[in-house]
């Protein structure tokens, strides 16, 4: 009997790991890049699941979150990353080793790589293996670029999205469409400035950590996601919605779901470096900041003073010091909220609004006192530009992903706007030279890619 368990146990193969939710590449600077892969049970999502009601918040009885249609098993195994420099046959390749994957972190795991060199195209490979060793069982290949020296000029583009809905995506089957459009223009990087996904909107709502992990797992199993993130670089912003629920603030809860359990499923869906606000410099004429403003925020309801805050004293310091201190032509700072504005009057939980208004007099000033310095923002549903009538700072607002997505603004001009479409859509910056003058040119694109409107800033410092 024993024998014929044996025989059994070694003529019946293992299953194999797979990777549907694919690899990111995160937190890119000329030296080092973070990889991001989840081991999966399957190569795709399940699309013959138990169908999820919109009104539903936990599972029917007897089946269980990886039961559901569209869900994403995990699994245990080991990861290794190999980069290297593309077309020189092996040459400078790194190896990071085998890690095993997080169960405890839905099965996900985050490697970093360092000594890379700057302004270099590389190749990565994700493979997987079985916990404990043995053949390769997937393996996902990638490429990215690390930004150039900060002394020498160079041609960047990058694009922002924000808002983007399972159910609100424009292709059914593929995913949303501004994925495949940003993918033509062969970004640098790419910036997600949050509400990645939706744990407070139906179908279902996800009020514990499960039914978090099953909505970040479904979405970057669609194809033109996955595919987007093998070719593009990027940084990911948090903000309410891939918290915990709308204008959330710390110490709250949605359902059983818990403030710091919505911090830490957001580290482990995303590649995150040590802090939650960092900046990012490529080449000698960019810089951008990605601002953190959940994790640190007063609540909404407070009365507005000098100690409100969604920033924090410390992200302050840092924001004002390194601002000063950067040397870059252009300056950018990425937030998931609005710093300028306008937005509409029953809000109360960003820069833009009368809630924190003290700080939102703070943070303009200090951006508008410097060169070359602009804001970009996600959070609302509707593309704009726009200038501070006091301080004269340009905000440029991305859109949400998709057109049934979009609203929530009249779509009149206000005094404020430049410009204003209340669609779907996102942005792109390209930094330049023209002649040797440095040029940052800001486009609004719509779901199909076409570009809808045109900024070009031109600058007169950093000339050779």
């Amino acid at each position: 009997m024993h024998r014929l368990l044996l025989t059994l146990a070694l003529t019946t193969p293992l299953l194999a790991q797979h990777q549907a939710n694919g690899i990111k590449i995160g937190e890119v600077q000329a030296s080092s890049a973070l990889f991001w892969t989840r081991a999966t049970v399957h190569p795709e999502r399940n699309r013959d699941g138990v169908p999820v009601p919109r009104a539903m918040t936990d599972v029917p009885e007897g089946t269980s979150w990886n039961d559901l249609v569209d869900a994403v098993p995990g699994m245990a195994a080991e990861v290794q990353i190999v980069v290297g420099p593309r077309g020189h046959d092996g040459v400078g390749q790194r190896v990071s080793g085998w890690f095993p994957v997080k169960p405890e972190e839905d099965f996900t795991r985050t490697i970093r790589m360092e000594h890379l060199q700057a302004g270099t195209e590389y190749f990565v490979r994700s493979e997987l293996r079985p916990v404990g060793g043995g053949e390769v069982t997937s393996t996902v290949g990638a490429t990215f670029r690390t930004p150039g020296p900060s002394h020498e000029p160079e041609r960047v583009v990058f694009t922002v999205v924000t808002g983007q809905g399972f159910h609100r995506r424009d292709d059914p089957t593929e995913g949303h469409k501004i994925y495949g459009h940003m993918a033509s223009l062969g970004p640098d990087f790419f910036v997600h400035t949050g509400d990645v996904v939706y744990y407070d909107k139906p179908g279902p709502f996800a009020k514990d950590p499960a039914g978090a992990r099953y909505k970040w797992n479904r979405m970057y199993a669609l194809p033109l996601q996955r595919e987007f993130h093998r070719r593009t670089s990027c940084y990911f912003l948090q903000d309410d919605h891939d918290t915990l629920k709308d204008d959330c603030w710390p110490g709250q809860k949605y359902g059983d779901l818990t403030w710091d359990q919505g911090l830490a499923i957001f580290d482990e869906q995303t590649p995150q470096g040590d802090k939650p606000y960092r900046s990012a410099r490529w080449g000698r004429d960019l810089e951008v900041w990605f601002l953190e403003g959940r994790e640190f925020r007063s609540a909404n309801t407070a009365p507005d003073g000098p100690e409100k805050t969604i920033l924090g004293a410390e992200q302050r310091r840092w924001l004002e010091e390194t601002l000063r201190a950067s040397s870059a032509t252009f300056r950018v700072v990425v937030s998931a909220t609005p710093i300028v504005g306008p937005d509409r009057k029953n809000k109360r939980d960003n820069h833009a609004n009368e809630g924190f208004e003290t700080e939102g007099v703070w943070l303009r000033n200090l951006l508008s006192g410097q060169q070359d310095v602009v804001s970009v923002c996600g959070d609302r549903h509707w593309q704009y530009v726009s200038d501070d009538p006091r301080t004269g700072l340009t905000e440029f607002s991305c859109g949400p992903t998709s057109n049934a997505h979009a609203g929530g603004f009249p779509s009149e001009l206000h005094d404020m706007h430049r410009y204003l479409r209340v669609k779907g859509g996102f942005l792109s910056v390209t930094v330049d030279r023209e002649e040797d003058v440095p040029v940052a040119t800001f486009r609004h694109h719509d779901v199909d890619g076409k570009v809808v409107n045109e900024v070009a800033l031109r600058s007169e410092r950093n000339r050779d």
